[in-house]
């Protein structure tokens, strides 16, 4: 079974950061059935050097890891702006875990044991997604700009009043999803559809928390809300307001 291989252009690429071998192998082979082409590491660091220097389509990462835990691995990919898909595994099913490893830039989460049908029906919907972002937005959309607020898709870079905004990955997917649909209000469960993705429904709260920070930075309060405004009853609106 090849865990560990030459990539070609035609098939997905997959990174499994697993350190338990009989785990491992379970899922390279189920994942290399898929089809996909598929590259095993059993230690932390070695699977964020790797999802840093190799182009992938998804991770597949667990939460506890030698030297380096799934958690410290996921963020330092996010706070790097690398916005690959990650699937996180973890023995312990708690809440706590869930909301942390979201928090942090997760795309979903699954707790072993595991259906390999669930699995794989997660990896496949993470991959389609990667496919739906890769250059298929309509030419228009690729940068955006409401009032002061300019953001920039391919980049992902966003500037307000000509000072760039330091955003992790989530919270840029989430100004880039407002900014496309001004005016349109959206409940906290579409939200974690259409940014989050796959898998997270009942964690409206993780949405509550990431637009805070985002308001933050975007030096906004409650009380005189500039861009991301408060739909009572409902949940949000991005409505550019004028300076």
């Amino acid at each position: 079974m090849p865990m560990n291989i030459e990539f070609t252009a035609h098939l997905p690429r997959l990174l499994i950061v697993e350190d338990e071998p009989d785990i491992a192998e379970l899922l390279a082979l189920h994942l290399s059935d898929l089809p996909a082409q598929v590259r095993v590491v059993h230690d932390g660091r070695e699977g964020l050097r790797c999802a840093q220097t190799m182009a992938f389509d998804a991770v597949v990462l667990d939460l506890r890891l030698p030297s380096l835990g799934g958690l410290e691995v996921c963020r330092a990919l996010r706070e790097g702006g690398n916005a690959v898909p990650v699937l996180m595994l973890t023995a312990r099913a708690s809440e706590l875990d869930r909301v942390l490893g979201l928090e942090l830039g997760a795309d979903d989460y699954l707790a072993k044991p595991f259906s390999v049908l669930e699995l794989l029906a997660r990896v496949k919907a993470l991959l389609r997604r990667a496919s739906l972002h890769r250059g298929k937005a309509p030419p228009a959309e690729t940068a955006l700009l409401h009032g002061a607020l300019r953001v920039d898709r391919l980049q992902r870079r966003a500037w307000l009043d000509e000072g760039e905004l330091v955003l992790t990955a989530r919270e840029f997917d989430l100004l880039w999803h407002f900014a496309r649909h001004p005016g349109r209000a959206f409940t906290r469960s579409e939200l974690l559809h259409d940014v989050w993705g796959y898998g997270h429904d009942g964690y409206d709260h993780t949405v509550n928390s990431h637009i805070n920070r985002l308001r933050a930075k975007l030096g906004e309060d409650k009380a005189e809300a500039r861009f991301i405004h408060t739909v009572w009853g409902v949940g949000y609106r991005f409505e550019a307001r004028c300076a």
